[in-house]
């Protein structure tokens, strides 16, 4: 049962009539405090019942964070009574639900629908708490409420910020297979096609027996490989958990894996991916040449950091039972120097032998803005901090790669592009 500003007010009003009339003793008080509460339950009783109510639903399941999704619920009236009050869409706080509450008026045997826009603020999966339906009496003093389970579930898909920067990356591949409209021809692995010789051309392309066959000097062209297969890691321990500004480090490694993934697509190549920690919390695996961004996105959404160590070994013996042909194994985890001398280094050989790794890192800018800070004992701690953190990931880095990976260590502003023209790089030098 519920009351309304109506109940108080004539409450209210009955003790100011008893004060006026001067006749404060018991008997009256009684007969005022008694006619307020039959009223009220007389109310209560002339009250539709929302229980009877039939809700169904319909609206958007998925969105991208930063956008707006709007849900409806459909409230149905089956009684031979008019419900007349308001009705409550609860989601969780972080999907910012607007309005709070609606006005409901519902006829005998009628259907009203009631719109709800929400706009979340952080990824992943939003499911309706219930839908809390007030019925007032016709008196307005008092009524019912009751809150009816109406599942239905908002599924936010990370934002893809980088996609802004694919035009330009897939005028590189275009570049790079002699499709631009500047004829520029790249060098891959793959022949394509012979042409006839001109003027600037590497003699070391001309094809002899082609060109004992004609009249001309004819050279090969190449074009960058095609079907090459590339797996997208994505290291969801605890280290990804950090925040690089407002945004943790594992919502712009999505950003980039998902740059990365349209890109390599488009080039005709097949992308797998596959998140980890201790165990596999998400794994796409390619269906085909094509586009795996939709899939991807929607393996990411639910997604979030665990806090607790990453184990390389089992990361390196479940990307190697993945397939035995060579394949480009991007890993997006933390520069960590301490993590990975006592993790990933120590496997390396192994995983390198079988695969071409390209290891990508996402560092702090406030780190190098905490380096330049001078004018106080504590400023100076930070900087020969912020040094030596510097310092340790330059480190990291050489014995990356002088163990034979590739490394991409950019702040996140230029994750997504850095990771993305690598993957370009390696492909022209016909190293996938």
């Amino acid at each position: 049962m519920v009351v309304t500003g109506r109940a108080v007010l004539l409450a209210l009003l009955a003790t100011c009539a008893v004060a006026i009339s001067g006749q404060i003793g018991e008997p009256v008080t009684y007969v005022a405090v008694g006619m307020v509460v039959l009223l009220i339950v007389l109310d209560v009783a002339l009250a539709t019942s929302p229980r009877r109510m039939r809700l169904s639903r319909e609206g958007d399941t998925s969105l991208r964070l930063g956008d707006s999704a709007s849900v409806s619920v459909l409230v149905g009236n089956p009684t031979k009574r008019r419900l007349r009050g308001s009705v409550r869409d609860a989601w969780p706080p972080s999907s910012h639900g607007t309005p709070k509450a609606q006005p409901l008026r519902v006829g005998a045997g009628e259907r009203r629908r009631v719109t709800t826009t929400l706009t979340p603020t952080r990824r992943g999966d939003a499911r309706s708490a219930g839908v809390t339906v007030r019925s007032v009496g016709p008196l307005g003093l008092a009524g019912r409420q009751a809150t009816i389970r109406a599942p239905w579930t908002v599924r936010t898909l990370p934002p893809f910020h980088s996609r802004r920067h694919l035009p330009g990356k897939l005028s590189r591949l275009r570049e790079l297979e002699g499709q631009h409209t500047a004829m520029v021809r790249g060098q891959g692995s793959e022949f394509d096609s012979l042409r006839d010789y001109v003027p600037g051309d590497d003699v070391r392309s001309i094809d002899w027996r082609a060109t004992a066959r004609n009249d001309g000097v004819v050279v090969r062209t190449w074009r960058p490989e095609r079907d090459r297969r590339i797996l997208i890691v994505l290291d969801t321990g605890r280290t990804s958990a950090g925040r690089v500004g407002d945004t943790p480090r594992l919502d712009h490694a999505m950003d980039a894996a998902l740059l990365l993934t349209a890109l390599a697509g488009k080039a005709g190549d097949r992308v797998d991916f596959m998140a980890y920690d201790r165990a596999v919390r998400a794994q796409v695996r390619a269906s085909g040449k094509g586009s795996q961004v939709h899939r991807v996105v929607e393996a990411m959404a639910p997604l979030e950091a665990e806090l607790v160590e990453s184990d390389p070994a089992g990361l390196v013996s479940t990307v190697l039972s993945q397939g035995r042909s060579r394949r480009l194994v991007v890993l997006l985890t933390d520069l960590n120097a301490t993590a990975l001398e006592e993790g990933l280094l120590p496997r390396l050989p192994l995983l390198s032998s079988h695969h071409l790794l390209l290891v990508a890192g996402i560092k702090d800018p406030k780190v190098e803005e905490m380096a330049t800070e001078r004018g106080s004992a504590g400023a100076l701690y930070r900087a020969a901090s912020a040094e030596r953190t510097m310092s340790e990931r330059h480190r990291i880095s050489a014995e990356l790669r002088r163990m034979g990976a590739e490394v991409v260590d950019a702040d996140p502003e230029r994750i997504a592009p850095s990771l993305a023209d690598a993957y370009i790089n390696l492909k022209a030098q016909g190293r996938l």
